[in-house]
Formats: structure tokens, C-alpha cells, sequence
């Protein structure tokens, strides 16, 4: 299968209608994060996801949204929801066990036909409908149903984000925050990030002495320049804005070293 898939950089619209233009009919299918949060949170430039959609609409392919990351996490319907967008089909892994192993595919009702026993198309695992991943589930998607839940969630990220960087420029570090709802990412580059060669600009040295000084501080954040932070209701006001002042001393660490 991997012989048969094209990869194609993330927000570059002009190699995704290359690719169609191209390869025309015999594109089956366009997978895509509808915000990127493996080389750190990076969202989608306006146009690129409909662009997907238009694009595969007329080529006769399926738009698959992988909500891996974004499922549950950015609004209760997803970033599809978050971003109004609707893709063909939607790919969920274990946050819809409640972080145990589990994972889901849904979408068009023509789509889903073609699944056993409707249609001819045979598809199980070990782990499906595992009990206690199924009841963790139920338990986190109910707790998700608490009014303003996301509301919430959505204020605390922008705090963190707001604060971060006045913390960085406060401290004379070049950063840029991106973030989504409950997601957030700091890149150690003063320039705008929207695609994976903007990413891997990041001085990740200096991410590293960041990471460093925040874990001396107690706070443990991901290890990489390109993972995304996650944020939770457990993240209070008072949590958030301790993190903001470790994160302040840290930046100012991670600085002077590369003035030394």
C-alpha cells in the first residue's frame, strides 16, 4: 500500500491540486489531519480543507478526516465541527475509550454499506468492542456532556496561549504559540507557523534547555519541539498561571544561553 500513496505537504494547495490535475481518477482517497498535531498544532489555512473536499468530490474519491487527535478534543463533533467542514469518513482512535485501547470509523451511510454483513467489505479486530475500553468511553464521552465544557476548555487554551507569549516577550525570546481548542504548541521561531518546513525552522536546542528548566520547575511538558501540548479541565486558573511564570524564568534560561 505504501507503494500506491502520495504524501503531500500539509496547507500546500497548489501540490494538492497538482496531484489531482496529475493522477486525476486514480486517487481512491485523501487522508488528512484537519488540524495537524504531529509536527506540533498547526491549523488548517483558510481554503484548504474545502479544497480537499471539492477536489475529491469531483475526482469520485472519499475525504477521511483523521480525528485521532482532534476527536473529542477540539469540540464534541471534532474539528469537523469546530471548523464546519464534513468529510466523507472520520477516523477516531483511543480517546473514544477514554484513553484505553479502542478505536472508530464512521461516515456516509452509502460508504458504510459497503461494510460486512450490508456489503462485502470484512473488517474485525482483537479489541473491538472491548468492555472496559467501551465503559471508560461511555464514561468520558458523558463527562463531555457537562454544560460549557468545551466553552470552558477553549478559555483556559487561550489563556495558556496569551500567556505564554507575554511571558516570551517579557523575557526577550522569540516564540510563536499556535493553538486550538484544548491543544497548543510552542515553536522556538519568531516566524509564522503553517506548514512542516515552517516547523522544522523551530531551534529545537533551545526548546530542548526550555524543556529542561520547566521540568526543574515541576512542570513536565512534552518532551519534543513537535508535539502538541493537551490541555484538560483539571487545568485551573491558578495551574495555568503558575505554568506561565515557571515558563517566563524557563524562556529567560533558554535565551541567555544562546547570547552567552
Amino acid at each position: 500500500m505504501t507503494a500506491t500513496t502520495v504524501s503531500l505537504p500539509y496547507n500546500d494547495m497548489d501540490a494538492l491540486e497538482a496531484a489531482f490535475a496529475e493522477r486525476g481518477d486514480s486517487i481512491a482517497a485523501v487522508i488528512a489531519e484537519p488540524i495537524a498535531g504531529n509536527m506540533g498544532v498547526v491549523l488548517p489555512a483558510p481554503g484548504f480543507l474545502e479544497m480537499i473536499g471539492r477536489l475529491t468530490r469531483k475526482a469520485g474519491a472519499l475525504f477521511l478526516a483523521d480525528e485521532v487527535i482532534t476527536g473529542f478534543r477540539v469540540a464534541r463533533g471534532g474539528a469537523q465541527a469546530l471548523l464546519g467542514f464534513e468529510p466523507d469518513l472520520t477516523i477516531l482512535g483511543k480517546i473514544i475509550g477514554g484513553g484505553l485501547p479502542a478505536a472508530a470509523y464512521g461516515g456516509r451511510r452509502d460508504v458504510m454499506r459497503n461494510i460486512s454483513p450490508s456489503g462485502p467489505v470484512y473488517q474485525a479486530g482483537t479489541l473491538s468492542g472491548n468492555p472496559l475500553a467501551m465503559a471508560a468511553g461511555i464514561a468520558g464521552l458523558e463527562t463531555l456532556r457537562q454544560v460549557d465544557f468545551y466553552h470552558r476548555l477553549a478559555r483556559s487554551t487561550d489563556r495558556l496561549r496569551a500567556g505564554l507569549e507575554q511571558a516570551a516577550s517579557r523575557a526577550g525570546a522569540a516564540v510563536t504559540v499556535n493553538s486550538a481548542t484544548g491543544m497548543l504548541t510552542v515553536f522556538m521561531t519568531d516566524e509564522p507557523v503553517g506548514r512542516l518546513e515552517d516547523a522544522e525552522r523551530s531551534d529545537t536546542h533551545r526548546f530542548a534547555r526550555f524543556f529542561h528548566g520547566m521540568l526543574r520547575r515541576g512542570f513536565y511538558l512534552p518532551p519534543s519541539q513537535f508535539e502538541a501540548w493537551m490541555m484538560s479541565s483539571a487545568h485551573t486558573d491558578e495551574i495555568i498561571d503558575e505554568t506561565v511564570g515557571a515558563a517566563e524564568e524557563a524562556f529567560r534560561e533558554s535565551t541567555a544561553r544562546d547570547s552567552a
